[in-house]
């Protein structure tokens, strides 16, 4: 029998994961840990994706993993037993708790103690992604079980000292405190330093955010779940798909709602005929850029206005008094009433003739474009929902029941962040091409930027990129694979999905092949090296450089005439 190499290995666990969620999106529910659900957590194992570090080690609890999954997830979750995946239900009309989890968008509710109800709006992504987190999670927690109880079956000392703690842990002095932390990395077999920073880090986001219930009751209650699961049949954790969640997906039922209330406002405001330039960014890059000096120029001295990069750090406090400044120079805000969770702005350059301009940026006269420009920005979309949303979008505008208008499209611009695979965080890349994992399709494109539109102080590598299932289904093998292979550069989750939707308004003819494409990601993290995985943590401040360069140039090339530009 043919030994497969280890990046081989990594594909066919990929490949069996989502082939199992898929099987067990038509059978409708699984338990974790019947046959399909311990499937799963073999697969995960086997792969043992760099983002969750050293879960396939039976011997010590994966804290940084433990932290990047409850961001991700809603608070609670390490007591509920009964998890429900549907498509939008009109919960907001009932007593429901509602929780969004720190850092991902999706709407979750509480229907009970031990019940939760995660509503997917976004395809087999998001269903790829909260199953490969809950499988995480229950991994962890058969690691923290067994550390539960002596040979005797007994509960342990550090165990029972644990579950007072996690009771009381917030009348805890500074000393109980240490010798509590002491105690719970013996159980989760860490150093106290390494116990003590997810300690902080946890609580931190508790007080501020409200977005877990702390470490102490995460770890007690994950493993007395458990306890509860083997004890009774009963308590056994289940997990549904919905028959109505299976329904939609590959629908696009979200995004025709989505394009439609974006081309409603675009007629409304009579933008119809002019040139529109659509940018999938953050809510904030853009408008920072455009009206950020503008607003806020005379609270800054020269020296921090001098600096774009700095000034815009400076101004990151005073994001309302930007708003309202926009707000005055052409700036729509569409928030989104379909469930995408992808919100947009519309900007009209018509209006921003007035505004002052921070002096680094070479916007050339706006005067001298006619037609004036009108600028979409739609935030992140979610892995294969950008084929959604997007295809949607480039679909001609309905004027009345008789009558549409393609799109008069004058650009896309893709920017992100991503992993990068030949450099360090904080690195600029951009595509030349996208390759989506588990299939030969790949998709080359003639892109509008190069490596001397930015500047010379900052690494910036041009290649093909991998678009991913999700960056919690990926290790080391196979990324090295896919840099010797394919030459790529990166990987990100949204890339390739938009691609597809462009050829396809493309060979529709919804959209000119005049069209420029854009595609330029900042290196979050790099999988390839310790310590600069997602698990690690966000960028921070040095994440600003690169975000607000690319910003700058698509910008630029938006916004600057076609004379003007051809001569830089």
């Amino acid at each position: 029998m043919l030994d497969l190499t280890s990046a081989q290995k990594a594909r066919v666990a990929i490949k069996s994961f989502t082939t199992i969620v898929d099987a067990l999106a038509l059978r409708g529910s699984f338990r974790p840990f019947d046959r399909l659900g311990q499937s799963l957590a073999e697969c995960l194992i086997n792969l043992s994706p760099e983002i969750y570090g050293s879960m396939s080690d039976s011997r010590v609890v994966e804290l940084q993993g433990l932290e990047y999954v409850i961001d991700r997830l809603p608070r609670g979750i390490e007591q509920a037993s009964r998890i429900i995946l549907t498509e939008e239900e009109h919960f907001g009309e009932s007593s429901f708790e509602k929780i969004i989890p720190l850092k991902r968008r999706r709407t979750c509710y509480r229907v009970s103690e031990k019940e939760m109800c995660f509503i997917i709006t976004r395809g087999l992504s998001e269903i790829y992604d909260t199953i490969s987190h809950l499988t995480f999670l229950y991994i962890e927690a058969r690691k923290i079980h067994s550390r539960m109880k002596d040979e005797s079956g007994n509960l342990t000392i550090e165990w029972r000292d644990l579950e007072q703690t996690a009771l009381n842990f917030e009348n805890l002095d500074e000393r109980q405190l240490d010798q509590a932390i002491w105690n719970l990395s013996i159980i989760v077999g860490r150093s106290y330093h390494q116990t003590r920073q997810s300690f902080d880090y946890f609580e931190t986001n508790r007080r501020r955010n409200q977005s877990n219930n702390g470490l102490f009751p995460l770890i007690y209650r994950l493993g007395r779940r458990m306890d509860e699961e083997l004890k009774s049949s009963d308590e056994a954790a289940i997990i549904y798909l919905t028959p109505s969640l299976i329904n939609i997906i590959g629908h696009q039922q979200y995004g025709v709602k989505w394009a439609s209330d974006i081309k409603d406002e675009i007629m409304k405001l009579g933008l119809s005929r002019r040139p529109l330039h659509i940018i999938s960014a953050n809510m904030h890059s853009v408008s920072n850029i455009l009206y950020g000096f503008g607003a806020l120029q005379e609270k800054c001295s020269k020296a921090e206005s001098a600096d774009l990069y700095k000034f815009i750090q400076r101004i990151r406090d005073n994001r309302q008094e930007v708003l309202e400044y926009a707000r005055q120079h052409g700036l729509y805000e569409l928030e989104d009433s379909s469930g995408t969770n992808i919100d947009c702005q519309l900007i009209d350059a018509a209006k921003i003739g007035d505004v002052d301009f921070h002096p680094k940026l070479d916007f050339g006269s706006l005067k001298a474009v006619d037609p004036p420009p009108v600028i979409l920005v739609m935030d992140y979309a979610f892995g294969t929902q950008a084929f959604e949303v997007m295809d949607r979008l480039l679909n001609p505008m309905n004027e009345d029941e008789n009558h549409s208008t393609p799109l008069n499209l004058g650009s896309v611009s893709i920017m992100g962040k991503a992993g990068i695979l030949t450099g360090d965080k904080g690195d600029i890349m951009l595509a030349t091409a996208h390759v989506i994992e588990g299939s030969s399709d790949n998709y080359i494109f003639g892109t509008d930027l190069k490596r001397e539109d930015f500047d010379d102080d900052i690494d910036v590598y041009v290649g093909p990129m991998i678009t991913v299932v999700g960056t919690s289904l990926q290790n080391k093998d196979i990324l090295e694979k896919f840099q010797s292979s394919w030459k790529t550069i990166g990987l990100e989750m949204e890339g390739g999905h938009y691609q597809r939707a462009i050829s396809a308004g493309l060979v529709k003819g919804h959209i000119s092949r005049d069209v420029k494409v854009r595609y330029a990601y900042y290196a979050s993290d790099n999988p390839l090296q310790s310590g600069q995985t997602l698990a690690a943590g966000p960028m921070g401040d040095e994440g600003i450089r690169p975000t607000y360069m690319i910003t700058k140039v698509i910008l630029e090339k938006i916004i600057k005439p076609e004379e003007i530009s051809s001569g830089r």
